[in-house]
């Protein structure tokens, strides 16, 4: 008896090196993913830890890159998956002859359309957290201007030009009873001697009641009171409050606790006038 006629011819060797290619290729496109989705979801976290590191302002959270990077993970673990069956049906075809496979590109262009609109939410992202640091930079810019710097002065930014300042610390003692001995123009006084400087006032201000006590408990104060303003314009326009620190005053001279609240009232003036 004859054998039965087989029902189709085994693929070339050459037709499954092809799959095995193609195989390969979809691994190395899921790794890829993978991996830079982990890179991607470690974004944010790298971003948390620089800014504490530099001691910024409140943390932000960078939540959406942990969302980007996790989704493409998940989307190199399905490419993987996919690939492993669809290998496995093709191999199958190849084994029973079927060397006319019509193939669907459903899948590199699903994953073409979703890697573009991921990327493009990822553009938008890195702009707005550029944006964002350099908004903090600014901002600690002027933060670090605020604090104890060099020989322990503060500096604080205020929105009005120097006169209205002068203007505004002028009635702020004022009203507070606080004497002011002197105003001395320094900008004033070098134009008056032909030489140019930006806007530059100092304001000399106390209280003997406030005073008295502190040059008792610590004479050597006295060379720094009465107590000083210095309201000035910077290279950039922009204008500054700046004075002695009260903690420097007190380390400085040995100032007793309970009295540093009568030298403390230099930083409450200080915050009202840049209002």
């Amino acid at each position: 008896m004859n054998a039965p006629a087989e029902t189709g011819q085994r693929a070339s060797l050459s037709d499954y090196l092809a799959a095995e290619r193609t195989l390969l290729a979809w691994i190395r496109t899921g790794l890829a993913l993978m991996g830079f989705g982990f890179v991607v979801a470690r974004f944010g976290i790298f971003l948390q830890e620089l800014q504490a590191v530099q001691h910024t302002r409140p943390l932000q959270s960078y939540g959406p890159s942990l969302w980007f990077g996790t989704a493409l993970i998940g989307v190199g673990v399905l490419v993987n998956v996919f690939a492993g069956w669809h290998h496995v049906r093709l191999v199958r075809g190849l084994d029973r002859g079927a060397t006319v496979y019509s193939r669907s590109f459903t899948q590199p262009v699903a994953i073409a359309f979703f890697l573009a609109l991921v990327g493009l939410a990822m553009a938008t992202y890195l702009i707005s957290v550029r944006n964002s640091t350099r908004e903090q930079s600014v901002s600690r810019k002027e933060v670090s201007m605020s604090s104890p710097v060099g020989k322990g002065i503060i500096n604080v930014p205020t929105s009005h030009s120097v006169d209205q300042t002068v203007e505004k610390l002028k009635g702020i003692l004022q009203v507070k009873g606080v004497t002011l001995f002197a105003l001395v123009d320094h900008s004033g006084e070098a134009e008056k001697a032909g030489l140019t400087m930006r806007p530059t006032k100092l304001l000399i201000f106390g209280s003997p009641k406030a005073g008295t006590p502190l040059m008792v408990a610590a004479p050597s104060i006295a060379i720094d009171l009465p107590l000083k303003i210095l309201v000035w314009e910077d290279v950039e326009g922009k204008v500054w409050i700046s004075y002695n620190s009260p903690g420097y005053l007190q380390e400085r001279h040995g100032v007793p606790q309970e009295l540093l609240a009568n030298i403390g009232v230099v930083e409450t003036l200080a915050a009202k006038a840049a209002e």
